[in-house]
């Protein structure tokens, strides 16, 4: 069963174009599969919402939020995914393998994108290793993240650093 499972995502993979290593299935899945398509949708806006009410939030690597009421990007996504009910893990690569890959041209609102870092770059684009950096996908092609100055904001995914920094995404709510 196992094995058949790794087969049908590498399947996946290869039909949506999305990065060459095979994410460990979610144990949120359980979480959103019983919802209504109308509740998923519904789920999916409150995420973005959540995260909006911390724009602004200073950044800080390594941040945890309870403890400095700062983030990094895993602990932003991490904590606006725990207001909205869903347990991720707290790193990006693990934030990575925790949902289902999907193609850009998929995105949905609530969605995880990740990217390369400066640090990153240096590994293969098909190694989980390259993903440096998580934000929460808010529609019209903007990414919802923190990073640097100005803490949690809004960035463009159309072009410029982010778009060529753009290694793939997952699905956590479905």
């Amino acid at each position: 069963m196992k094995k058949l499972l790794h087969l049908t995502l590498a399947a996946m993979l290869l039909t949506t174009g999305v990065l060459g290593f095979t994410p460990q299935a979610s144990a949120n899945t359980a979480t959103t599969s019983s919802l209504t398509s109308t509740q998923i949708q519904t789920l999916r806006t409150k995420v973005v919402k959540t995260g909006h009410q911390f724009l602004g939030v200073p950044y800080k690597f390594g941040a945890e939020y309870e403890t400095s009421r700062r983030f990094d990007c895993s602990s932003f996504v991490q904590y606006v995914y725990k207001k909205n009910g869903i347990k991720l893990p707290r790193g990006a690569r693990d934030q990575y393998r925790a949902g289902t890959p999907i193609a850009r041209k998929n995105l949905k609102p609530g969605d995880l994108v990740f990217f390369s870092t400066k640090a990153t770059t240096k590994y293969s684009r098909t190694s989980v290793k390259r993903i440096g950096h998580v934000g929460i996908y808010a529609g019209n092609n903007r990414v919802l993240h923190t990073f640097g100055e100005g803490g949690v904001k809004y960035s463009t995914m159309a072009s410029g650093w982010w778009d060529k920094h753009y290694v793939g995404a997952a699905r956590v709510i479905k």
